[in-house]
């Protein structure tokens, strides 16, 4: 159903106050999203692609390892925060019981920490403790192949989830790995891909996200979705790239020129990417004051329903980035959920101060546009999705 669909993605922004290998070859990763079985294979060149699943365009998640041999885990790769952490495997929780834990007692590589690890997102805390390991991409479920990337990592295990909620419980992943900065990385961390950047993994200090698209969830998308890494791949957009400078090195965030809604302008110009959010989201008296010009019905923890019939007449939400128009149209901010009830796709969230008030473009806005996080030039860069692949 809808509203248990909706409740997977809220708040995963992380907020402020929670808070070597050797090298090899530099080369790129791909991590393609679809709903396919995940595979591994070796490509020229010593990169490595993952299949990972896309669930009714509500969470996107990919496979990593840890440990040696590695241990799996299913991971929302989140543009809106700094950490990775996985399950403890004393994690009691109700929430756990389903979800692949680390056993540090099983991995030969695994150096303890035992510091204690606290982190606050939108929609709450979530607390274990600091462990370090090696960190593999390119792992497949139950595989422990030669991975494409392997990195020692600080990481946390975690005991408690409860901050997430039903969000976690249901959710189709195990923990989350943070690709924002190390600025906001709870207890100065250093991210997973600043160290692939560090150590010398990478072609190019970037990566980019071609999201894939399910028209008609739950029927799975045609064309694979791709995270890669160190490389941009141009088949998945069309045109040339345009890119805008960061405004801060902390979530991905820009200045908008504009965020419009027909005639609603926001007084907000702070844009962050979050690939981690499945929503637009924005301070809750505009996203109330866009609801209420469209329709829209409210629902819980600041969502709305909308009358599915809206898709035809409902204006675009406008972002003006870098003096670029990135339109979203009413059919793709307007979600159905197998033509029972439609989700208003924005969604109210109050980012405090430093960090916010802001607006978050969420997987709406990166299905739409493929999105490449430089890191090495501190800027976003944005073009339109290749269709038909």
């Amino acid at each position: 159903m809808a509203i248990t669909k909706s409740l997977l993605v809220l708040g995963s922004i992380a907020l402020f106050g929670a808070v070597s290998a050797s090298p090899v070859a530099p080369k790129s990763v791909r991590i393609p999203i679809n709903r396919k079985p995940v595979t591994f294979s070796a490509e020229a060149g010593g990169s490595g692609t993952v299949e990972i699943k896309n669930f009714e365009n509500a969470q996107y998640f990919g496979d990593i390892g840890i440990g040696t041999p590695a241990q799996p885990f299913t991971v929302i790769f989140d543009t809106g925060s700094s950490n990775l952490w996985v399950p403890a495997s004393n994690c009691s929780k109700t929430s756990c019981l389903l979800k692949h834990k680390f056993n540090a007692g099983k991995s030969s590589t695994y150096h303890p920490n035992g510091s204690s690890f606290y982190i606050r997102y939108g929609s709450g805390p979530v607390s274990g403790f600091v462990s370090e390991d090696k960190v593999s991409f390119g792992v497949a479920a139950g595989d422990s192949s030669a991975a494409a990337f392997e990195v020692k990592q600080t990481f946390a295990e975690i005991t408690d989830p409860s901050g997430l909620g039903g969000a976690f419980a249901i959710g189709k992943f195990d923990g989350i790995l943070g690709l924002a900065f190390q600025t906001i990385s709870v207890d100065d961390i250093t991210p997973v891909f600043v160290n692939m950047v560090n150590q010398g993994l990478v072609a190019e200090s970037l990566f980019a996200f071609f999201l894939s698209s399910e028209i008609d969830p739950p029927v799975p998308a045609i064309a694979k979705g791709e995270l890669i890494f160190g490389a941009t791949d141009p088949k998945h957009y069309t045109g040339e790239l345009s890119y805008v400078p960061l405004s801060s090195e902390t979530y991905w965030e820009v200045q908008a020129d504009s965020l419009t809604v027909g005639s609603f302008t926001s007084t907000s110009k702070r844009a962050v990417l979050d690939s981690g959010t499945s929503l637009l989201a924005g301070p809750k008296d505009e996203v109330a004051a866009i609801a209420k010009a469209l329709g829209a019905k409210p629902l819980v923890n600041g969502e709305y329903t909308i009358d599915c019939n809206a898709t035809k007449t409902a204006p675009d939400f406008v972002a003006t980035l870098g003096g670029k128009t990135y339109n979203i149209k009413a059919k793709d901010y307007i979600i159905s959920d197998e033509g029972v009830i439609c989700i208003f796709g924005m969604v109210g969230i109050d980012i405090p101060a430093p960090a916010g008030p802001l607006w978050i473009l969420g997987d709406i806005f990166i299905r739409q546009y493929y999105t490449v996080f430089d890191y090495g030039n501190k800027r976003l860069g944005f073009a339109p999705m290749a269709t038909g692949i």
